[in-house]
């Protein structure tokens, strides 16, 4: 009995020795492939808070499991957020969600981003309702809207109107009532109006509704709304407010449309 307890024992440390042998070459790959915010399965599926993990930096770029880029500015009373490649810059206001999460939604109540308690974040686009796990990708530039002057912000109206007029498929004219304060913002917002209105181009229902519009009209007022009234789409603007104080391209697809 005890030969073959001894042999048991050795052919138990053997196995123990085979076994810790394929444990510990998988064990250092994956240190190796960790980058120093984690891996990207603990980045975007984060089990619970990492107190030793420094915070997201207030201005960071972020690239969604789909491949979607975009900058989150936190730097700001309001968040912002820009996707790479589109001007838009999408003011966000957070709320609290049921579990303690923190929902940005945007001017027409949609949830954009979902900040979860564990510390995970996650994006809803209208083509992924369902959402996307967004990792951490480095800091960024703070989203800023430049100044502009009267020259550069009559092209951008005559740009935006071009734009608009190609997705009609005829002429309507981009106008605007400016004053110094509000000449960046007006800009920017020409530019928000046509990504709008082409987006609502962009089906039959929408393009039904753009027949409707004869003239685009942007002007200051004390709070920002928009507004189709007799043909004409009045897109309001609030500088105090500063990139808050202009409706998104969402908003004002969805005031032409109705």
């Amino acid at each position: 009995m005890a030969v073959t307890g001894a042999r048991f024992s050795a052919a138990a440390l053997a196995l123990a020795a085979i076994f810790a042998g394929l444990i510990a070459p998988a064990a250092v790959a994956q240190e190796k492939s960790r980058s120093p915010f984690g891996t990207l399965g603990e980045i975007l599926f984060p089990s619970q808070p990492d107190a030793s993990r420094p915070p997201p930096p207030p201005v960071a770029r972020y690239v969604s499991e789909s491949g979607q880029a975009f900058t989150l500015d936190r730097s700001t009373p309001k968040p912002m957020l820009r996707f790479e490649g589109s001007n838009e810059i999408w003011v966000l206001e957070p709320h609290t969600g049921a579990r303690g999460d923190t929902l940005y939604k945007n001017d027409t109540g949609r949830v954009v981003l979902r900040d979860t308690k564990v510390g995970g974040l996650i994006l809803f686009t209208p083509e992924r309702r369902e959402g996307a796990a967004a990792a951490l990708a480095g800091e960024s530039r703070p989203i800023r809207i430049a100044p502009v002057e009267p020259k550069a912000l009559l092209r951008r109206l005559l740009g935006a109107s071009a734009v608009i007029s190609r997705a009609a498929k005829r002429q309507i004219s981009v106008d605007a009532e400016a004053s110094t304060a509000s000449s960046a913002l007006i800009a920017d917002a020409a530019l928000v109006t046509a990504d709008g209105l082409v987006r609502l181009a962009q089906t039959p229902e929408g393009r039904a509704q753009l027949d409707k519009i004869k003239r685009v009209f942007i002007t200051e007022g004390p709070r920002p709304g928009v507004v189709l009234r007799e043909g004409v789409l009045i897109v309001v603007v609030t500088p105090r407010m500063g990139v808050s104080g202009r409706p998104s391209s969402e908003r004002i697809a969805y005031a032409a449309s109705h």
